[in-house]
């Protein structure tokens, strides 16, 4: 993407009311939006998170199916959500919002049990092992996400990576969290829950074409 492109649409990011962008110094100092994301939404709907959401189709998506619910994408990358903050405004999706932020200041954006639900969709899994500190699911994001939830709340992991998988998998079973549901090839099972099958991310797509396992974990951090 060139770089006229991005700025025409950090821009036009600017112009939409369902975008938020507040610098890290706002985040850490005391973000206006925490706990006050219902506010914001003007409901008391339950809210449910897109974790480095990229483009925002599964935000998008999961949006259109559940009108009863709020979805919040967030991501560093504006240039990249700033499509499906548009797809929002030009569908008149009220129940949509856009965060540009770094995932580990999370704790920062939301209060204590505000979020019923979190989706991480294919993330860099980060395999290094000097990169485990980036790497979504490891046990300081994991607390982070803790925090945030109800205690009834839901984690959905998505993935092409079988190491993510099977790293997220160990280390779930290892703390004792509650884990709900998993499969390594969640396209071949067919009691897959229709929320993660009948919605698919560009990238996604891409690897299904050329025949790559999608991976599924559903579970609950106690």
């Amino acid at each position: 993407m060139g770089s006229k492109n991005k700025l025409k649409r950090f821009n036009e990011n600017e112009t939409f009311n369902n975008v938020v962008q507040p610098t890290r110094e706002e985040m850490v100092a005391g973000f206006a939006h925490k706990g006050k994301w219902n506010e914001f939404f003007k409901n008391d709907n339950p809210i449910t998170l897109e974790l480095g959401c990229g483009k925002g189709e599964y935000t998008i998506a999961l949006a259109r199916k559940y009108p009863e619910r709020n979805f919040i994408g967030i991501d560093i990358k504006g240039a990249r959500f700033w499509r499906g903050a548009k797809t929002a405004v030009e569908e008149n999706l009220p129940n949509v919002a856009f965060l540009r932020t770094q995932i580990e200041l999370v704790d920062y954006a939301f209060a204590k049990a505000e979020i019923a639900a979190i989706w991480i969709t294919f993330p860099d899994p980060q395999i290094k092992y000097k990169r485990t500190k980036h790497r979504m699911t490891n046990p300081v994001f994991l607390d982070k996400y803790r925090h945030i939830l109800q205690p009834d709340g839901l984690m959905h992991l998505k993935t092409d990576s079988e190491y993510m998988h099977g790293y997220t998998l160990g280390l779930l079973q290892g703390l004792g969290e509650e884990i709900l549901y998993a499969h390594h090839d969640i396209y071949t099972n067919t009691e897959a829950p229709e929320e993660v099958v009948g919605t698919q991310t560009f990238y996604e797509k891409q690897y299904l074409e050329v025949g790559k396992a999608i991976t599924y974990i559903k579970f609950r951090l106690r």
